[in-house]
């Protein structure tokens, strides 16, 4: 990358464990804009058997340590492997603004793409910051309403699983602010307001200029909007929502909750169906076989690390001054705890894989049907 770098990065954050969809990612949207850059914020380390050029297909690999956070391995341990997947997106997209690109796309991995994104271009053409909502039609029906626009009221407003921003003034502005609340809590608190990267994005409409709600039934079709936007496959191959062209479709929650949604929203369509059968046959392919848990979900010696000694740390200043590698099991934080909180270390492990969890691709119909499957 040189001086003077124009025209459109698109990135994804991702672990591993959801390879397949980043690069069932890439090959879709490198189908409909070959002309874009597309960039891989990998928030792991290469796990043993993975193939030899997995992510050779990505024009830029970025790791944590590329984004300016400081103390990074520190900063990561205050979060499980959801919260790092959301945390680093604020500050790849600054980053990527700094090294001159004029548009920066944020995709979520587990979208894939099926026509050229015009409707997000055309809108950056008088805007600076483009989001879609959850819902961009209100619907009376008592199921969906629960499912969908109380849970939004929870979740967020907008799905994080898509953001467009152009690198101008009030685009600047946005990315740094947003990079800077990333960087300080992306935590997923419904006590302290916050749901990880994505309810901050409800503040962007009041405290910036240039933003644009993008209400293109073709773009971010979800299970939480496929109840107004039903999916037909024409005889050429052509994939339409609502009837209009479908530009992107998130695939959140493939084999869990999402299995679920996708049923009760677009059960009664076999294009829908037929769409979801062929992303998850496409993601298998994709994978490759073998890869292990998150690498920073488990200490050096490979014990897995307690959500509770995670937000321990996270909460106390004393600890995150005292121990700079956390993860480090022959380090002084494990024996600290070993004397002092040796309860700890016997709670439940943090989520070890993003696949199927991650919170911007989770939707407000997905979120409320996991919090009532919780015991």
């Amino acid at each position: 990358m040189t001086d003077g770098v124009t025209g459109v990065c698109c990135y994804t954050s991702f672990t591993y464990a959801y390879l397949g969809r980043a690069l069932t990612l890439l090959s879709t949207l490198r189908a409909a804009h070959p002309e874009w850059t597309v960039c891989a914020v990998v928030v792991d380390e290469p796990p043993p058997g993975l193939p030899g050029g997995a992510l050779s297909g990505f024009d830029i690999v970025l790791g944590v340590d590329d984004l300016g956070i400081p103390r990074a391995r520190a900063w990561l341990f205050k979060h499980d492997v959801i919260e790092a997947c959301t945390a680093v997106k604020g500050a790849a997209m600054l980053h990527l603004m700094d090294a001159g690109f004029d548009v920066v796309v944020y995709l979520d991995p587990d979208v894939a793409v099926f026509h050229p994104l015009d409707p997000v271009m055309a809108a950056l053409d008088r805007a600076s910051i483009v989001l879609t909502p959850h819902q961009a039609s209100p619907n009376g029906n008592i199921q969906v309403m629960r499912d969908n626009e109380l849970a939004s009221m929870r979740f967020g407003v907008f799905n994080l699983g898509f953001i467009a921003v152009r690198s101008d003034g009030y685009g600047r502005l946005f990315a740094a602010w947003w990079a800077a609340q990333l960087r300080r809590a992306c935590y997923d608190d419904a006590a302290s307001g916050l749901f990880t990267d994505q309810k901050y994005i409800d503040l962007v409409p009041g405290l910036f200029g240039g933003v644009h709600i993008l209400r293109d039934p073709g773009c971010n079709v979800a299970s939480w909007n496929l109840s107004v936007r039903r999916i037909a496959i024409g005889r050429d191959g052509a994939i339409w929502a609502g009837g209009h062209p479908l530009r992107f479709f998130h695939f959140t929650k493939i084999g869990s909750v999402g299995d679920i949604m996708v049923d009760r929203y677009g059960g009664d369509s076999i294009d829908a169906l037929e769409l979801w059968t062929w992303y998850r046959r496409a993601v298998a392919r994709a994978q490759p076989s073998g890869i292990g848990p998150w690498h920073y979900a488990a200490f050096s010696d490979g014990a897995p690390i307690p959500l509770a000694v995670r937000l321990l740390y996270r909460e106390s200043r004393d600890l995150r001054n005292a121990f700079d590698d956390p993860f480090d099991a022959g380090g002084p934080l494990l024996a600290w705890l070993r004397q002092a909180r040796p309860d700890l270390l016997t709670a439940t492990p943090a989520a070890t894989s993003a696949a199927g969890t991650r919170p911007s691709a989770r939707g407000p119909a997905e979120a409320t049907a996991a919090a009532r499957s919780r015991p």
